[in-house]
């Protein structure tokens, strides 16, 4: 059941030709799964939480899609595998361990784990 005010979905650019090699990367290094609406757009459905961060030196400069894994070092492995580039190794954080990299499209995202 939909929320008024609760934050539901997450859109990030695939411009330039790189809808399928974003489709392909996100299915090879999560699973996720899509569903086309025509040839420009395809849809996921994967969740989301959120949160602000107000620390200047760690505030992204850019909304940041953080992800979960149970085994961190081996889906930092699936996404370089897929082609995503680590920017950030693992490191620790107060709720866990995570690790920052971009997706084919230039998008930053995180995962994390206990």
């Amino acid at each position: 059941m939909k929320q008024p005010g609760k934050l539901d979905y997450l859109e990030m650019p695939a411009t330039g030709g790189t809808l399928d090699r974003m489709k392909g990367f996100y299915s090879a290094a999560f699973g996720w799964s899509f569903t086309d609406y025509g040839p420009t757009y395809s849809a996921f459905a994967e969740g989301l939480d959120g949160g602000f961060q107000a620390d200047a030196e760690e505030a992204p400069a850019n909304p940041l899609p953080v992800l979960y894994s149970e085994n961190l070092e081996e889906t930092l492995r699936a996404v370089e595998s897929a082609g995503g580039t680590i920017v950030k190794p693992i490191f620790p954080f107060p709720g866990g361990r995570r690790f920052h990299f971009v997706d084919p499209a230039g998008n930053e995202l995180a995962v994390w784990s206990l």
